[in-house]
């Protein structure tokens, strides 16, 4: 029976989504406490690559020696019954060898290296498995109503700006087509720093640790971040400064998290 065309004006609805679970990726320098922010989250699981959770007493899956091995976790958490409410990837970075381990066991006796496909080739294969990933991490949001953080270690890499010229930039440390994929999925890119100010004396600028730890929620010609949530622009490193923070700036119409 025909009800009309599917793109019709009587179709259209809202895009607002209420009570998602939040996708979120977390980079910055060694040891600043990204791992601690995840294990902070609800009743958290590790996907742990390296071994960033192991100062911690946190569950987690066995450490992944494949690409197979990371997406069958993850269809474990989308099939199975299980009490966890966030999925933790530690780190984005480390999987991003095992992607690239794969994409040439595909071809045996070719290709030893990710450049060995010819130019571009090879991160082009992988980016269809990260894309893999994300649909599969896309069914566990939606389905299994759990949380996604997103690990990751910061490079500084130069940005050639058309408008401003080449600068150096913090950002995560992947691949610009693999990174390009995961910014654009989060709701937001957290960059994770020690909280560092400049003072003069004796005629020289000398860096100052106030001994805080923060996040940077929004871009910055400095480091790469970006928020769905019209958050401030710096938080305490915190899940629970985090969460409120996301709370207090959620539509009222919207579900509370």
């Amino acid at each position: 029976m025909t009800t009309g065309p599917r793109m019709s004006l009587a179709a259209v609805t809202s895009t607002r989504q209420p009570s998602r679970p939040l996708r979120i990726a977390l980079f910055g320098v060694p040891g600043v406490g990204k791992t601690t922010f995840a294990a902070q989250a609800p009743a958290p699981i590790f996907l742990c690559a390296e071994d960033g959770a192991g100062f911690l007493d946190a569950q987690a899956f066995p450490k992944p020696s494949s690409w197979g091995d990371v997406l069958e976790a993850v269809q474990e958490l989308m099939h199975g019954e299980h009490s966890f409410k966030t999925l933790v990837i530690d780190t984005l970075d480390a999987l991003e060898a095992l992607c690239w381990e794969h994409v040439c066991k595909s071809q045996p006796g070719k290709n030893k290296s990710i450049e060995d496909f010819g130019y571009g080739k090879g991160y082009v294969a992988a980016l269809d498995q990260w894309r893999m990933l994300v649909d599969r991490l896309d069914q566990l949001v939606r389905v299994k109503k759990m949380h996604v953080i997103l690990i990751g270690h910061a490079a500084v890499r130069k940005i050639d700006d058309p408008h401003s010229g080449a600068f150096d930039r913090y950002r995560m440390k992947l691949h610009e087509r693999a990174g390009d994929l995961w910014r654009e999925w989060v709701d937001a890119v957290l960059f994770a720093r020690h909280e560092v100010f400049t003072v003069e004396k004796k005629g020289k600028q000398r860096g100052v640790s106030s001994g805080a730890r923060v996040i940077h929620t929004q871009w910055n010609a400095a480091f790469d971040a970006k928020n769905r949530f019209d958050l401030p622009e710096t938080l305490p490193l915190g899940w629970e400064e985090f969460e409120h923070a996301v709370r207090a700036h959620l539509p009222a119409t919207v579900d509370k998290l």
